[in-house]
């Protein structure tokens, strides 16, 4: 007979080993798997590690591709502590990133000081109504949180699509490729470092999940967070306006989400493109779940990623190994945290029934 139990807490040092085990399993089959496609597991992890580590650039690089994922992760966190299972996060960062690129069709050759702010303001307002929408659907109609976000996922992109494919977003001459034409330079996030595309969003991220931190362990918000998490009946008699909490929470993950649409199409591609940000938002839960739901937790998950991800690049082009085997190995290393993430939570006991 299997038991399953919630595990009251577990240390830092258990998570600790339980996400390095991960690790060295999922290397271990991944190496398996290169092995029967007959390349060399030696050069594809060789160029894994120069792709994600072997270079100063590199690192830096690496930090470009954890910073969406840092937003999305945050925006997991904030959701799941609340118990609210929020899959919008695609979505969210979709319409932050519609918003965003729509306010500054107003801005012109305003200021970049000027110009990025209200960018991002538009991008999180776009972001946190999505999310606040669906909280509204959750709180008066009681439609499942899980529904709403997934429906509106689709409904998001395909409105990105039309405006993109030959719609009034659509570059001249480049229908083929559904993109906007590329921003001008008051628009372009400031680079942290030359010679790659580092922005300031690495450090809005981190101050995001600076914020989110002392929000949740710090403030009365925090508290009903928590709370609503773990008895929201008690939450209500305590006083608490739970739809209030609910609103909240979903405007803030959506929000958050946003912002790693801004950081994609205004601080490393200077145009819309909805290819380039594919598959952040649900890479972003299984960082926040990794991350233990904590916010910590989730940049030092979304920093290994993102070095995963730009390792890869380097992976499918500097050795023999398939194209096609590289999002295989990204599944079967994903497989192996959320493994490491469910022992982590949970006790798994197998015995004998008992019969009484």
């Amino acid at each position: 007979m299997i038991t399953i139990t919630p595990r009251a807490s577990a240390g830092w040092q258990a998570q600790l080993t339980a996400y390095v085990l991960a690790l060295v399993l999922g290397f271990g089959a991944s190496a398996l798997l290169i092995t029967a496609s007959g390349a060399s597991v030696s050069e594809g992890f060789g160029a894994l590690y120069e792709g994600a580590f072997g270079s100063w650039e590199a690192v830096l690089q690496s930090l470009v591709a954890a910073t969406p994922l840092i937003f999305t992760g945050l925006a997991t966190v904030i959701a799941f502590r609340a118990e609210i299972w929020s899959i919008g996060q695609e979505g969210q960062m979709f319409a932050g990133a519609m918003c965003g690129y729509w306010a500054s069709l107003y801005l012109g050759g305003t200021p970049w000081l000027v110009a990025i702010p209200i960018v991002i303001l538009a991008a999180m307002a776009g972001g946190g109504a999505l999310g606040g929408l669906c909280g509204w659907l959750k709180t008066r109609f009681q439609v499942n949180e899980i529904i709403s976000t997934v429906m509106l996922n689709y409904v998001v992109v395909y409105l990105l699509s039309y405006l993109l494919a030959g719609g009034p977003w659509t570059a001249e001459g480049s229908t083929s490729y559904h993109q906007t034409p590329v921003f001008a330079e008051n628009f372009h996030l400031p680079r942290l470092a030359e010679g790659v595309k580092l922005h300031i969003g690495f450090l809005l991220a981190l101050a995001a999940a600076a914020a989110c931190w002392v929000v949740l362990k710090k403030t009365p918000l925090g508290f009903e967070i928590r709370a609503l998490g773990f008895n929201p009946t008690a939450l209500r008699f305590k006083g608490v306006n739970v739809t209030r909490t609910v609103l909240i929470v979903m405007c803030l993950s959506g929000a958050l989400s946003a912002l790693a649409g801004v950081s994609e199409i205004f601080g490393v591609n200077y145009r819309l493109r909805g290819d380039v940000m594919a598959g952040l938002g649900f890479t972003g839960i299984i960082v926040g779940m990794i991350g233990g739901l904590n916010p910590i937790g989730a940049v030092i998950a979304a920093l290994l990623f993102g070095a995963l991800a730009n390792g890869s690049l380097y992976m499918s082009v500097l050795s023999d190994i398939p194209p096609s085997l590289v999002p295989a190995m990204q599944g079967i290393l994903l497989l192996f945290f959320l493994s490491a993430s469910v022992l982590v939570r949970f006790s798994i006991s197998i015995g004998r029934p008992v019969h009484v």
